[in-house]
């Protein structure tokens, strides 16, 4: 695996005044450079209430940073909560099998999905989760998503960071 140019990335987090928006953003920018993505969000995950959020989108208007929801026991939750592996669905049909969102997922172009866990100290905080056509998500483009985790912890990180200063 080549390792990215985590330049830009890393200017943007480091920057004075950084937010948890701005080093989203620039996980979004790498992520399209990287793996590539259309749709981008990110959620986070808290293992003790069970609760998730979506606390970025590179679509708002269909997909908006919201409030905490249940994380349902499904076979999604025990392969990438659980068991801490990356989840790939390369067509409608994988998608639709684990997500009921999936027509508005298709009207957006998108029919594939891997969703990479963000694990800081042994827990999954949370999923990094990119979206495209149909068949794009190659095991070289899942392979080169691992490279993702450590921007993505440390965007979790400053954003609990940010939550604990309001």
């Amino acid at each position: 695996m080549q390792v990215p140019d985590y330049s830009a990335f890393t200017k943007a987090v480091a920057a004075a005044g950084a937010t948890p928006e701005t080093a989203f953003a620039a996980l979004w920018a790498l992520t399209r450079d990287v793996v590539g993505v259309k749709l981008f969000t990110v959620m986070t995950h808290d293992g003790r209430s069970g609760m998730a959020q979506r606390i970025y989108s590179n679509m708002p208007d269909a997909y908006p940073v919201s409030g905490t929801k249940p994380a349902n026991e499904t076979d999604w939750s025990r392969q990438v909560i659980g068991e801490k592996r990356t989840f790939v669905a390369n067509d409608i049909d994988g998608i639709a099998a684990v997500f009921s969102d999936h027509e508005l997922i298709r009207s957006l172009g998108c029919e594939s999905v891997i969703n990479v866990p963000i694990i800081v100290a042994g827990e999954v905080k949370g999923t990094i989760n990119c979206l495209h056509e149909a068949g794009f998500y190659t095991p070289e483009r899942v392979e080169a998503a691992e490279a993702l985790k450590l921007p993505g912890a440390l965007c979790l990180l400053l954003n609990e960071l940010s939550a604990k200063g309001d």
